[in-house]
């Protein structure tokens, strides 16, 4: 007789979902097979079996975002006990007496005599490290861009990053043959990624911060992390880059053609909010083969759950399905052989849209973090409960320019 331990039984849950997933996209299908052989017969789609299609479809992309939630949990580390430490963490200490109590002295006289400048004018204190660390991981699990993107933490409100025009003259030459002259110095010109001000005001009753036992940093992090990572989200897709950082669909993008070094490009469909009608997964390699090798090689789709549950129904032409569920938990699902990444504040597919793209993200955005989280401890404003104003410095934009492209649902 075999006890299933405490370890055991996510990794059980995990499997069991992951089959659950897997039989639905078996079912799934079958029933688009019979769909199309009705729609070959009748020379019209069935309603019926298109309606059974989507609800089918629907419970694909349910099953595959429980299987995702239930892989990130598992990933987690379990939080155990506190290492012994040969003296306290004051600066930690002072933090929670100003968290539990709203005792500032102590926080106020380390933040004074510390080299950081990340004081804000708003007031309040900043986390300690651990804290900082625990938002950090939990807001990079949920914010899809944040995954898939470069990440560089600062110390300033912006970073500059000095970029080549690509005129550098180089060659080749023999180990002793003379240099007629120097290489050609390169032009640069600078790319700058301010910071914007991300916040939450998580509430907490004077109970739950008397309570000696609740661990009041993984409540925090806890609570903000979502707030943070649906901001997050949003803004590295369509942020406006005044108050937010600036989002991939907010730069100006142009046919590919005869688009400028600092615009992102698009090829068309050739159908206005649609694919065309005979042939359409040729437009999804026209979009893998429009950037060069070099960014193809690290590529991967980005687009909503409803436009993945479009191309879903999409088949070669020897009858295989493009899109293939991941293998394993925790992997992202392919399309034509690339990972897909799903982010909800993609756009649908519809009139002029950019819903679909696809590149080496890596290389095309960049996020800048800096260093240091802020709270400031409210009593007031929400009596009896106690508000926490917590703020971070959070900036973001593209770098690489040739780096992704769009599809564009356009004639």
């Amino acid at each position: 007789m075999s006890i299933e331990t405490k370890a055991d039984a996510p990794n059980a849950e995990l499997r069991g979902a992951m089959r659950e997933f897997l039989t639905a996209f078996e079912a799934f299908k079958d029933a688009n097979d019979e769909r199309l052989g009705a729609l070959e017969e009748k020379s019209r789609d069935d309603v019926v079996l298109a309606e059974k299609v989507e609800r089918i479809n629907d419970a694909v992309t349910e099953q595959k975002a429980a299987v995702d939630r239930l892989a990130l949990k598992t990933q987690r580390p379990e939080i155990g006990p506190a290492p012994a430490r040969a003296e306290p963490d004051e600066r930690k200490a002072a933090f929670m007496r100003y968290m539990r109590v709203g005792d500032a002295t102590a926080a106020a006289a380390l933040e004074a005599k510390s080299v950081n400048t990340g004081a804000g004018e708003e007031g309040g204190y900043l986390a300690p490290n651990e804290v900082e660390r625990m938002i950090n991981a939990a807001v990079k699990d949920i914010s899809p861009i944040r995954q898939i993107a470069s990440v560089r933490e600062i110390g300033g409100n912006v970073f500059r990053k000095p970029v080549s025009n690509g005129d550098t003259v180089a060659g080749w030459v023999a180990e002793t043959t003379a240099r007629d002259s120097a290489t050609t110095a390169p032009t640069l010109t600078a790319l700058d990624f301010p910071t914007m001000e991300l916040y939450a005001m998580p509430a907490a009753s004077q109970t739950l911060l008397d309570d000696s036992i609740v661990d009041i940093e993984q409540w925090l992090a806890d609570e903000v992390q979502t707030e943070f990572a649906v901001q997050e989200s949003a803004a590295f897709i369509a942020g406006n880059g005044t108050t937010a950082p600036k989002g991939i669909l907010t730069y100006d993008i142009a046919a590919d053609a005869s688009k400028d070094p600092d615009e992102l490009g698009f090829i068309a469909t050739g159908a206005d909010g649609a694919f065309p009608a005979s042939n359409p997964s040729d437009k999804l390699l026209d979009l893998i083969y429009l950037p060069k090798q070099a960014y193809r090689a690290n590529g991967r789709f980005l687009m909503n759950r409803s436009v993945v549950g479009a191309l879903r129904k999409f088949k070669d032409s020897e009858g295989n399905y493009l899109w293939q569920p991941n293998a394993e938990p925790g992997e992202p699902a392919r399309l034509m052989g690339y990972p897909v990444t799903e982010a909800e504040d993609m756009p649908d597919i519809d009139s002029d849209t950019h819903s679909i793209a696809f590149g080496d993200f890596r290389r095309a955005y960049l996020i800048v973090d800096r260093v240091g989280v802020r709270v400031l401890r409210d009593p007031y404003s929400a009596k009896p409960y106690v508000l926490f104003y917590t703020t971070k410095r959070v900036g973001g934009g593209v770098q690489d320019f040739e780096a992704i492209k769009f599809l564009k649902f356009a004639s």
